[in-house]
Parts: structure tokens; sequence; C-alpha cells
């Protein structure tokens, strides 16, 4: 579909061209399911394309060519690849991901357990990080150039600087080790309380936190900043505004769509990037069961918890275009 054909869709639903925003909304949401259906292609051929065989691993190495034959026709490796894709694909749309070779059991079912515990660990990073950066940022524009500005710099410069992965372990030698005041969740996390949970997640959310806070501040801060040079803020400080409201009340507001931008784009970091986290902290979630999966070539779970993912950065990404559209009529109207 062309750009021209996007622009058709909305006449073709019924709606005006005088309706620029709904017609951008219909052109997003367009796109987003044409690069979703992309993206499942992409995801079933690099599964396909992986190295190993989950027969083989499964049977191991003294397995004969008929058993792995057998296996094979059991899951049905030995059809057709296009086959294949397009029942995976009906069936993906319907909610039905299919069977876990290794369980036995509904993907669909363990999937929707384990969703559930990487959004509770994302929503409650997302809460403290999102009012953080954006504070952060709008004191550093404050303050630049002097102490709390160069401080928070510095900082934010060597949590972007540390893996992830690096990070967490650090957290789990300081408070778990050294401290002995975090826990772990373990196996036992789905028979915990709501208060236990939130103690258990204490070291994965300050991981997650630590990684987004920063580039999420600095994006907040360069935002503010361009708007900070423009000449109304300028007529603004002649007039007497103090610099605090005129951050507050002009420079924020007109510096929204980029701040959504990467905020968004951090927010589907929490929920598509938790793996390495989820693996450190042997948290029951969608990182950890997909790389499970990976390690045993249980490929139909690999496949659902890839497209879950991409879904969501997909849906996230085109929700800061929306609202990057709604808070800045400029871009309602391109030149």
């Amino acid at each position: 579909m062309t750009d021209s054909d996007t622009d058709k869709l909305p006449a073709l639903l019924g709606f005006p061209k005088r309706y620029p925003f709904l017609t951008l909304i219909l052109q997003r949401l367009g796109l987003s399911v044409i690069l979703l259906f992309a993206v499942s292609v992409l995801i079933f051929a690099g599964v396909e394309a992986l190295p190993g065989d989950f027969a083989s691993t499964y049977l191991g190495q003294s397995a004969t060519p008929q058993a792995v034959a057998n296996i094979r026709q059991d899951l049905g490796l030995d059809r057709p690849v296009t086959t294949r894709y397009f029942e995976w694909l009906g069936g993906a749309l319907h909610g039905d991901f299919g069977t876990s070779w290794a369980s036995k059991q509904s993907v669909t079912e363990q999937i929707g357990r384990r969703l559930g515990n990487s959004l509770f660990l994302a929503f409650f990073a997302a809460i403290i990080s999102v009012p953080l950066a954006v504070g952060l940022g709008m004191l550093a524009v404050f303050y630049r150039n002097r102490f709390p500005d160069r401080l928070i710099n510095v900082i934010s410069l060597a949590a972007i600087s540390l893996p992830e992965f690096f990070i967490g372990y650090l957290l789990i030698l300081f408070f778990s080790v050294n401290l002995g005041i975090a826990t772990f969740p373990a196996t036992v996390y789905d028979t915990m309380s709501f208060g236990e949970r939130l103690s258990a997640i204490a070291l994965p959310t300050a991981t997650l936190v630590l990684v987004v806070l920063a580039h999420m501040m600095r994006m907040t801060r360069a935002a503010i900043l361009s708007v900070m040079s423009s000449a109304y803020m300028e007529t603004a400080e002649l007039k007497g505004l103090s610099a605090f409201n005129a951050i507050v009340k002009h420079a924020a507001p007109n510096a929204i769509a980029p701040i959504v931008n990467v905020v968004a784009l951090n927010l589907a970091y929490l929920v598509v990037g938790v793996v390495v986290v989820e693996v450190v902290f042997v948290y029951p979630g969608m990182g950890q069961y997909m790389v499970d999966a990976v390690t045993v070539r249980d490929m139909p779970v690999v496949q659902a918890c890839g497209l879950i993912f991409a879904a969501f950065y997909i849906l996230l990404n085109m929700l800061a275009d929306i609202i990057a559209i709604a808070a800045n009529p400029r871009l309602r109207h391109p030149r």
C-alpha cells in the first residue's frame, strides 16, 4: 500500500478531507497493521532459519534419523513453510498460538500468566521513571550550565553507559549480598501477596528505572532547551516572566511532542527490553519464558513472544505519533 492509497482510505470510508486529524489516525492504524504483518513474516522466517532442531534437541545425540523424522512429522515440520506460516498467523489472529513443543501446554495460557507479570513490572517502572525523568529534565533546564545540571548530566551519562545486566548485578551485590535486604521472586512469585510482589520486584524495577531514566531525562532537557531558544520565549522573558514559569507554562507544553515520542519509545523498551532484566533476576515474565524456549528450541513459544513484543512496540509508537499530532496542530498540516 502506497502513501496515495493511505491518503484515499479515509475518503473511501466516508470521512471527508476536512478532518485531517482523523485522516492521520487512520493512516497510522493502516501502516501499523501492515508493519505488524511484515514483522510476523520476519519473525517466522527468522525462527525457521535458526540453527538447531527441536527434535534433535529433545531426543538427544543418540537419536536415530527415523526417530527424528517421526517427531518432525508429529509436529508438522515436514509440511511447506508457507502452509505452516498462514496456519500460525490465522491462529494468532484468533488468540491461539498453538501448543508448546516442550511442555505440551497451550502457549496462549502460559503467555497469559507470564505477560501479566511482565506488565506488572513494566507498569511500576514506568510510573516511577516517567515523572522523575520529566521533572529532572525540567530541573536541568532551570539550572542549565550550573552544578545541578552538570551533576544530572554526569549521572545520566554514567547510567546510559552501563548495560542493564551490569546494573542489575551491582544492585544484587549491594542490596542482596552485602546488605541482605532484597529478595527475589523465583518460582513462588505467583503465590505471593500484592505487598510481597512489590517487595520482590524492587530490584528489577530499580534496574529498569535506571536504564530508561537517563535517556528520557536527556531528551526532555534537549527538547525544552530547543523551545527556550524560540523568539516567543525570549519575548516572555523580556516581559518579566520568571524562568520557572516560562519553562512550566510555555516551554514544556510546546516541547510535548518530542518528549512524548521518547517516553513512548522507552515505555516500549520497558515491555520489550525486559528480557535481560528478567533473566538476571529469574523473574517469571515473558522475557524469561522466551529465553527458556530458545534454549530447548520451542519455536511456537519463541514466535508467539516475538510477535507480542513487536505488537506492543508498534502500538506504543503509534500512540506516541497520535498524541504528538494531537498536542502539536502544526503536524496535522504538513507543508
